[in-house]
C-alpha cells in the first residue's frame, strides 16, 4: 500500500517511524487531499521541491482535524526515511526558512539527544519570522529561534508528542558537549566596559572645606562694620546739607515763575461744535460707503447669474464623451498593471528556479529546467 513504511527503514525508539504520530492524526493525514495529490510516490529527490513550496508551519486545525502540508511532509519523511546528510542540508539551508524548520522538526523526532543539541542549538541565532497556524485555523507570528527553543524544551509540538531526550547537563558532565555560551555574553561585557569608562571620576575632597563657614561669618561681620562707618560719615557731611538747601530753592522758584492763568469760558462750546461737525462728516462718509456697497452687490448678483448660465452650459455637455474618456483611461491603467505584473512574475520565477538549483546542487540532484 502507498501508506506503508519502506522495507529497509530502521526502527526509531523501538517502533515504526510512522507510529511517532498518533493514530487518529495519522489517519486524518492519509485521508487528506494534500497527501493523496502531492505526497503520492514522493521520493527524497522530489521532497526538496515540495519543502520549498511550504508557506507556514503547524499541526492540525479545524473541528474535523485537518492536517497542514507541513505535518503531511513530516509523516512522508518518516515513511521514506531520507538519509541523514539530506536532513543536515535542510537544517543548514539559509535561503528557505521553512525547509530549515522542516529539517529541524524531523531531526527532533528521529535524532538522538546529542544530535538534537548539536544541530539545533546553532539555529537559536536565526531570528527570521515564521507563519504558524493554530488549532482554530488562525495564523500567528513566531520566530525561528522561538520555534527551535520549543522543540528542545516542550513535550508536544505541532500536535505530535516529541520523544524524550537527555538533558544537556548530562552530556556536559560526560564531556560530550561543551558548556553553551550565549551570544549575548559578549554584548553584556562590552556594555559593562563602556558604562565603566563613561562614568567620570569623583573629585578629591579637600580638608579645608570644614573651615569655610567660619571664614564666611567673619567676612559678613567685617562688611557690616564697614557699611555702618560709611553711613555715619555720610550723615555728617556738610555737602549733603548744602544740596538739600539748593533743592528747596529750586522748588520755590518754580512756584513763583508759574502764575495762574484765567479760565477760558467759550473754549468748551467751540470744542463741542467741532465734535458734532466731525460726527456729521463721518455720517456722510458712511452713507457713501453704503451706496458703494449696493453697487457692488448688484455687480455680484450679475456675476452669479452669469455663473449659473455657465454651469448650465457645462451640464449640457455630452455624457457619452465623458464615459468614453473614463473607459479609455481605465483600459490604459489595466494594460500598465498587467505589464508590471507579468514582469514581476517572471523575475520571481527566475529567482526561485535559481535558488532551487543551488539547493539541488548541494544535494547532488540534477538542476531544474528554466
Amino acid at each position: 500500500m502507498a501508506n506503508r513504511t519502506v522495507k529497509d527503514a530502521t526502527s526509531i525508539k523501538g517502533t515504526n517511524p510512522q507510529y511517532l504520530v498518533e493514530k487518529i492524526i495519522r489517519s486524518r493525514i492519509y485521508d487528506s487531499r494534500y497527501w493523496k495529490e502531492e505526497c503520492f510516490a514522493l521520493s527524497a529527490e522530489l521532497l526538496v521541491d515540495k519543502a520549498m513550496q511550504l508557506k507556514y508551519v503547524g499541526g492540525v486545525f479545524g473541528g474535523n482535524i485537518k492536517p497542514t502540508p507541513f505535518l503531511c511532509l513530516v509523516l512522508k519523511m518518516l515513511q521514506i526515511q531520507p538519509e541523514k546528510d539530506i536532513i543536515v542540508e535542510f537544517i543548514k539551508n539559509e535561503d528557505f526558512k521553512y525547509v530549515r524548520a522542516l529539517g529541524a522538526y524531523y531531526m527532533r523526532l528521529t535524532g538522538t539527544s546529542l544530535d538534537c543539541f548539536k544541530y539545533l542549538e546553532p539555529l537559536l541565532n536565526d531570528y527570521r519570522k515564521l507563519r504558524s497556524q493554530n488549532r482554530q485555523g488562525v495564523f500567528e507570528l513566531t520566530f525561528m529561534d522561538e520555534f527551535v527553543d520549543q522543540l528542545l524544551r516542550e513535550e508536544r509540538m505541532c500536535d505530535v508528542i516529541l520523544p524524550r531526550i537527555q538533558r544537556r547537563q548530562v552530556h556536559e558532565e560526560n564531556n560530550e558537549l561543551e558548556p553553551r555560551v550565549s551570544a549575548l555574553d559578549d554584548d553584556l561585557d562590552e556594555l559593562a566596559e563602556s558604562s565603566g569608562e563613561d562614568e567620570p571620576p569623583l573629585p578629591p575632597r579637600s580638608k579645608g572645606r570644614a573651615r569655610e563657614p567660619g571664614r564666611r561669618r567673619e567676612h559678613r561681620e567685617h562688611r557690616g562694620e564697614h557699611r555702618s562707618d560709611h553711613r555715619a560719615d555720610f550723615r555728617g557731611d556738610p555737602r549733603a546739607e548744602h544740596r538739600g538747601e539748593r533743592r528747596e530753592h529750586r522748588e520755590h522758584r518754580a512756584d513763583w515763575a508759574a502764575p495762574e492763568r484765567p479760565e477760558k469760558r467759550h473754549r468748551g462750546d467751540y470744542d463741542n461744535h467741532r465734535e458734532h461737525r466731525g460726527d456729521y462728516d463721518n455720517h456722510r462718509e458712511h452713507r457713501g460707503d453704503y451706496d458703494n456697497h449696493r453697487e457692488h452687490r448688484g455687480d455680484y448678483d450679475n456675476h452669479r447669474e452669469h455663473r449659473g448660465e455657465h454651469d448650465g452650459h457645462r451640464e449640457h455637455r455630452s455624457e457619452r464623451e465623458r464615459r468614453e474618456h473614463r473607459a479609455e483611461r481605465r483600459h490604459h491603467r489595466e494594460e500598465r498593471r498587467e505589464e508590471r505584473r507579468g514582469r514581476h512574475r517572471g523575475e520571481e520565477e527566475r529567482r526561485e528556479i535559481e535558488e532551487a538549483n543551488a539547493l539541488r546542487a548541494k544535494l547532488g540532484l540534477p538542476p531544474l529546467r528554466p
